[in-house]
């Protein structure tokens, strides 16, 4: 199980359709939102089902959801009384980190390229299916996409040895940071290298349907409205390797999309957090 498997469960359908939400993702959405800065909180079942039942998720697809994600070690149980609460492991807690300083940190659009890049080269034994799987979904999730079948490239410098040591290949692959000569064609590589126009019509989604909703008000449901908002647009960047502005089409979707992702998320904060505080039940782990 890779990081992209946890935090990408949703349907791949077409980018100008965009995700079909999966109870998975929404569930770590709920935690990144309400428990991950909390530390050592853990959440009633109850409370959970009354929350995700806000997007849609119905109770049956709650618990066995629940219970998945303990088995593949992403939660734990804590019965107090005759309740069940739930909490995050360390796995899990690490991969909502890493993708929270991608949602609010790093933010969607790349203007300040130093000019570098760090290329990836690996060659596996035919044999190595999965391994192989795993590197490029560990690879895709840190911005890397093929220059060739097996030379990985990145903007910037990304600090990827510690995944080749988490999958065992630190032996099968060689790293470098480097920078392209006078005569590359940034541009043209670009768009041989990533899918520019399915990144595109993940962004031009995104900001159409939540446009559509700030036109149309808050609303009352500003808890379930964050569920979603974090969900769908994790989803939207997750294929974004953060390609360097400069060298991108001049009316690049990402920019209007964060503005409004940044609008709605500024929009239900505080009102969230404030339904948060009244629905949930906690208790803190032990």
């Amino acid at each position: 199980m890779e990081d992209d498997d946890i935090l990408d469960s949703q349907d791949t359908r077409d980018s100008s359709e965009g995700p079909q939400q999966r109870p998975q993702s929404l569930m770590l959405a709920f935690f990144g939102n309400h428990v991950l800065e909390e530390g050592d909180l853990c959440v009633y079942s109850g409370s959970i089902i009354d929350v995700l039942g806000r997007v849609g998720i119905g109770e049956q697809a709650v618990r066995s959801t629940l219970t998945r994600m303990v088995n593949r070690g992403l939660l734990m149980r804590q019965r107090e009384g005759r309740k069940m609460f739930f909490g995050l492991t360390p796995q899990a807690t690490r991969v909502l980190q890493d993708g929270r300083a991608r949602i609010w940190q790093q933010g969607a659009v790349n203007d300040d390229w130093d000019g570098s890049w760090t290329l990836l080269a690996f060659s596996l034994p035919d044999s190595w299916k999965r391994q192989r799987h795993d590197l490029r979904s560990r690879l895709t999730w840190s911005g890397f996409g093929a220059l060739y079948s097996g030379l990985w490239i990145a903007p910037g410098n990304v600090d990827v040895a510690a995944v080749v040591s988490d999958l065992g290949l630190a032996s099968h692959v060689k790293i470098f940071h480097a920078q392209a000569d006078v005569a590359t064609d940034i541009e043209l590589m670009i768009r041989d290298t990533w899918d520019l126009e399915s990144i595109a019509a993940r962004y031009v989604t995104f900001d159409k349907r939540w446009t559509a909703h700030l036109d149309a008000g808050s609303g009352d449901d500003p808890i379930g409205t964050r569920l979603r908002l974090v969900s769908e647009w994790l989803w939207t960047i997750r294929t974004d390797p953060r390609l360097p502005a400069r060298h991108l089409p001049p009316d690049w979707p990402a920019h209007t999309a964060q503005e409004t992702f940044r609008r709605v998320a500024d929009q239900t904060a505080r009102p969230a957090h404030r339904m948060a505080g009244d629905l949930l039940e906690t208790a803190r782990l032990r």
